[in-house]
This record gives C-alpha cells, structure tokens and sequence, in this order.
C-alpha cells in the first residue's frame, strides 16, 4: 500500500529556521532502538555538513503537518567522488554523481511506500548522471530495496572508524 503524503523541497538557500531540528526529531525516533551507537549521535553533525553544501536538496514528507519522512543529498564535486574508489566503471562516459546521503522514514509510517516517494522525488529533477548511496551491510533487505529502485552494489566502504561497512550502490539516472 502507497499512502500519498504531501511532500516539501528545500533547497540550500531554502532551510526555514526549524529544519535542522525537524531533521534530528525524525531520525531520532527512526533510530530511537540504535542511539546508544556513537555513529548515531553524530547526526546532527552530518545535518550541518549536507544542508551547507553547494546543491543541497531535500524532501521532506508530512502527514497532517508533522515530519514522517525525509530524504536529502547533494551533488559531489568532481574529484571528490568518494566511490570511485570502488572497481566500478560507469558506462556511457557518465560522470557527475549525486550523493543521496539519507533516506529515512519513522516508524509508524514504514511500509506505506513513502520511503520511495522521498527518493524519487529527490531525484526527479537532478541533472547528475549518476546517483550514488550507501547501505549498511548488514541490512541486506535495503539493498534489495534500492536494487528494486535501479542500483546496483559496485563495492564496499567504511567511510568513518566508527561508521558501519556500507555497500556502495550507483544508479544511473541517464539510460
């Protein structure tokens, strides 16, 4: 089942004042079982980092006015495409990548299909080549998922000494 949320952009000059928050309160619940973890606890930090970034987006999906859901990400500079460290060798001669850095939804909204809404609605009008995410490991279930949505694993990474081991997947967004 699809439920139809409504869905807002933000853009890097766009943030209302309450958005880093809103980010945090979301992900705080959707890892409310996994913050004693201290990866988990830098998320703001990460917020901070994404959200100054040059081509920052972001949807965030609402149902009745509070926060289910959102994904964001922004496009990597060329040469510092962190996944090129990967053998992984794009046809077509694509080259600009953008990174989706969180897709998230809290619980009580999982498996209603908003997750995808996020991500599709992030990359609708992104003029990259390539879309480019990590997943943990050890979630094998997302990487089916996001096989489903066009990636493919193209490596393994672990960006942080405290990060988990993330699978590296690309997506053309060009055929």
């Amino acid at each position: 089942m699809t439920n139809v949320i409504d869905l807002r952009h933000y853009g890097h000059e766009s943030l209302p004042d309450d958005f880093r928050q809103m980010l945090i309160h979301v992900h705080a619940d959707a890892y409310a079982d996994a913050m004693d973890l201290e990866f988990n606890r830098k998320f703001p930090w990460f917020v901070d980092h994404w959200s100054q970034m040059v081509g920052f987006t972001c949807v965030v999906a609402f149902e009745d006015g509070e926060p289910t859901g959102f994904a964001y990400g922004a496009p990597l500079q060329p040469g510092r495409e962190w996944w090129r460290s990967t053998a992984y060798e794009p046809s077509n001669g694509y080259t600009a990548t953008y990174a989706v850095s969180e897709v998230m939804v809290r619980p009580n909204w999982r498996k209603q299909g908003i997750a995808e809404q996020l991500h599709e609605a992030l990359l609708a009008e992104r003029d990259e080549d390539l879309a480019v995410l990590l997943v943990d490991t050890t979630h094998p279930k997302v990487q089916e998922l996001y096989a489903t949505w066009g990636y493919r694993k193209v490596g393994e990474q672990q960006p942080f000494a405290d990060s988990p081991l993330y699978a590296v997947m690309v997506k053309a967004l060009r055929s």
